[in-house]
């Protein structure tokens, strides 16, 4: 069974990319958010791999990262949903969004996947909602900018390793990248921790997300689950 996968990437289709691996050549399938994260041919690159073994083909399907291939094993659990579909709706949402979707019950974000109607869409939220909110994602991986070449990512590594001047006293502090997963999954802890179901938690926290806003601190996050609650 394949798990991982590293190699040169040798050809980037609509829905797969072949990695020479020691001169051997995979098709991987995989979500258009994978496949932009990929370097140009030539580059180096590296998948988790989950392996479908059937009597008439074996199909592997890459991802970035650990978040999106747990939810496409989850999705596929799912009547109605393969793995093709799988892979359309995480082309469309982020690991993140699935989960504010899922928490809030948002039918028509589920919808925006090609094969995905309002059915399948409810049989999603319904089947995978408790499921979902046990899950532990870890990082998310973030799609490199799509104006950025990868010839001009090159130049700026390299630009990198000179000397930083010694003058910088008007260049402010980058703040650090929060991921928003984390901080859902942040809120939805304390929220037990006082007392309340994994699930209802979990909804509660998915429905403040969407009147946040911008704003998805987790003591926004806290107070606004906490009003849902009690309402």
């Amino acid at each position: 069974m394949i798990a991982k996968l590293r190699g040169i990437v040798d050809f980037i289709g609509e829905d797969s990319v072949i990695l020479d691996v020691n001169g051997v050549g995979y098709l991987v399938f995989a979500s258009r958010r994978t496949l932009s994260m990929l370097p140009a041919k030539g580059g180096d690159a590296g998948l988790m791999i989950e392996t479908h073994v059937r009597e008439d083909h074996i199909h592997l399907y890459g991802f970035a990262d650990n978040a999106e291939k747990q939810w496409f094993s989850l999705l596929t659990t799912v009547q109605g949903v393969g793995a093709k579909v799988a892979l359309a709706l995480l082309s469309v949402l982020t690991p993140t969004d699935l989960l504010r979707a899922l928490a809030a019950q948002d039918t028509t974000a589920l919808c925006r996947a090609p094969g995905i109607g309002p059915k399948v869409a409810t049989r999603i939220v319904g089947e995978l909602k408790d499921k979902a909110a046990k899950l532990n994602l870890g990082p998310v991986a973030a799609p490199a900018s799509p104006t950025e070449e990868p010839a001009k990512t090159a130049a700026k590594s390299k630009k990198s390793t000179k000397p930083a001047s010694k003058d910088t006293t008007d260049t402010a502090p980058e703040e650090p990248v929060v991921d928003d997963s984390v901080v859902l999954a942040d809120a939805v802890s304390a929220l037990v921790n006082l007392g309340y179901g994994r699930s209802e938690a979990f909804g509660a926290v998915g429905k403040a997300a969407q009147q946040a806003g911008e704003d998805k601190s987790i003591d926004t996050l806290i107070r606004l689950g906490l009003k849902e609650l009690s309402a």
